[in-house]
């Protein structure tokens, strides 16, 4: 295995990525279908996030050793950016209160926050709902995506042919909980939306000189304002995906497929 990770380290990477995901994913979706019987709580969805994290140690760890997992875990709490990145980087809470006070002024009612504590499989927690997702699929998932896979594309691609490229595997890596949580008629508009978010995860990455940590607290948030399964946080949902769809044909034509950013590309 360390020997084909030096070799192949991206396909070590997302071999190793899906093994770990989808022996979760799988499992309960088989479960839910009455496939299988299993008597276990279906709260473990959430563990699946860790399989990119998990991955993205372990290749780390048998390309570069050391080295490798310290310069990952650094990105993972790098911290220092202008507060411009640190605006973008919660700029989906803001999105969420604008979007909020236009929806007061239409339906002249103001949107109960605590319903974006209802998400899949555990108790409505509330505005808790945003730790749980910055600590599941926030840091799960970019810790590998982003900081692990982006730079490794990036190294023989330009920004935005890197993001294409990771958006398919993201895609597919996704596909199991489409038996599990996710409505399979969503996908027209599921899997344009995942691309632009990719564009926009990009667009932080590269410019804060590859801070894990940014890109995190970004999805952390975004999911926290899209994924409540009420129907009231549905519409502020389709909104802001709008917006985000917006946001990222603005960054390919603004800062050009090269970087995707106003710095130069992270590369590993």
């Amino acid at each position: 295995m360390k020997r084909f990770a030096r070799l192949h380290p991206l396909s070590a990477y997302f071999l190793l990525t899906f093994l770990f995901s989808w022996s979760v994913f799988i499992p309960l979706a088989l479960i839910r279908h009455g496939v299988i019987q299993a008597n276990i709580p279906f709260s473990i969805y959430y563990t699946a996030a860790f399989g990119p994290l998990l991955a993205a140690l372990i290749t780390a760890g048998l390309v570069r050793g050391r080295v490798g997992v310290k310069e990952l875990l650094g990105r993972m709490v790098q911290w220092r950016a202008r507060p411009i990145w640190w605006f973008a980087a919660l700029s989906p809470l803001l999105l969420l209160l604008i979007t909020m006070v236009v929806l007061r002024f239409f339906q002249g009612e103001w949107f109960d926050l605590n319903m974006t504590g209802q998400v899949e499989f555990v108790p409505d927690i509330g505005v808790g709902a945003f730790v749980l997702w910055l600590l599941t699929f926030g840091i799960g998932e970019e810790t590998g995506w982003r900081g692990y896979a982006l730079p490794i594309l990036q190294s023989n691609h330009s920004a935005l042919r890197a993001t294409v490229l990771l958006w398919v595997a993201i895609a597919a890596w996704h596909a199991p909980a489409f038996f599990l949580v996710y409505d399979p008629r969503i996908l027209p508009g599921f899997l344009p939306g995942l691309l632009a978010g990719a564009i926009v995860f990009t667009w932080l990455y590269n410019s804060t000189n590859g801070s894990v940590l940014l890109v995190t607290i970004f999805h952390g948030a975004f999911n926290f304002v899209t994924a409540s399964k009420s129907a009231k946080a549905g519409l502020i949902a389709a909104v802001i995906s709008t917006l985000v769809i917006v946001w990222a044909v603005l960054v390919v034509i603004l800062y050009k497929p090269k970087n995707l950013s106003v710095s130069t590309k992270q590369v590993a």
